[in-house]
């Protein structure tokens, strides 16, 4: 499973640093955790979002603590599944498998036996004509983020996406002369992240060849910045630690380790690294939140593993 894979390798890449750094990257994403049971963004109360954040950078750091389990699945619990949109459901499912692993309950057993059929039904009304998956059902353009998205949603829950041809050519469609991937058909400039996603879904569905893995790694190169991370697309500045995640990611599941320098993305991430604990977004942000210490978390994970 995609998921579980990556985090097994981040994991393994972060046990050789030392523990205490660990703890500290722990605490901080402990500390967010809120009354309810979930965890928020900079802002506001609990959010599936960024709960599923927290929950996977407690899962490569060590699991979930036992003071958090309790209240966190009591919180999922309050989910209405089916009414979920296809990230904050990818990141119930997540969250409930991380549950389960930690010693928790099997949350999926208190939902109803067709579950898996039910789910599987409401996101193929998200398909659309080009072959790809909108972000909601008056969608008429099919996202190749959130193509990726129902992808590992139908792997957790054990199905095949039907009609794999059709998505494998949408993806082709997204493919730009640039070498990289847009999110949309209209978009023209490619994006760091969506053609992360693109390249592994490309992977999952078993359509990935050499001349896309060399057209990505030339894509990878015009946006590899700078200040030793990643940038999302050719005309942002700076780099980001989502970016510098997804991009380090995709350069070295293809093979491609040189695109930046391993001492250059060390130097980088570790500039986002809050001394107090947690990660922040890019060098120009002031605030570390859960998403951003997971991708900090990932980086290390991976120029380690």
């Amino acid at each position: 499973m995609y998921l579980l894979q990556l985090a097994d390798r981040v994991a393994s890449g972060l046990r050789r640093l030392p523990s205490g750094r660990l703890e500290l990257h722990r605490d901080f994403v402990i500390g967010k955790q809120t009354s309810e049971g979930g965890f928020p963004g900079r802002e506001g109360g609990p959010d599936l979002y960024y709960t599923g954040f927290a929950v996977r950078a407690l899962a490569v750091t060590g699991g979930l603590p036992d003071g958090c389990l309790e209240p966190l699945t009591g919180w999922l619990r309050t989910s209405p599944l089916l009414q979920l949109n296809a990230i904050d459901l990818l990141s119930w499912l997540y969250s409930a498998l991380v549950v389960q692993a930690s010693g928790g309950p099997d949350l999926l057993a208190d939902q109803p036996s067709d579950l898996a059929d039910q789910l599987t039904a409401s996101l193929l009304k998200l398909r659309t004509a080009d072959g790809g998956f909108a972000k909601g059902p008056e969608g008429a353009l099919g996202s190749t983020y959130q193509s990726f998205l129902v992808a590992l949603i139908f792997e957790i829950l054990g199905r095949a996406i039907p009609r794999r041809n059709q998505l494998v050519q949408f993806l082709y469609d997204r493919q730009r002369d640039d070498g990289g991937f847009v999110e949309i058909a209209p978009m023209r400039r490619s994006g760091t992240n969506p053609t992360a996603a693109a390249v592994a879904l490309l992977s999952m569905l078993n359509a990935l060849d050499a001349d896309i893995s060399a057209d990505v790694a030339g894509f990878l190169s015009d946006v590899a910045g700078g200040e030793g991370g990643f940038q999302a697309n050719t005309r942002v500045p700076f780099a980001d630690g989502l970016s510098t995640f997804t991009g380090l990611l995709t350069a070295r599941n293809l093979g491609f380790h040189d695109i930046l320098p391993r001492e250059r993305v060390l130097n980088y991430v570790e500039q986002l690294e809050w001394k107090s604990g947690g990660f922040r977004g890019a060098s120009w942000d002031q605030q570390p939140d859960v998403e951003y210490t997971f991708y900090g978390l990932g980086i290390l994970g991976l120029l380690h593993s």
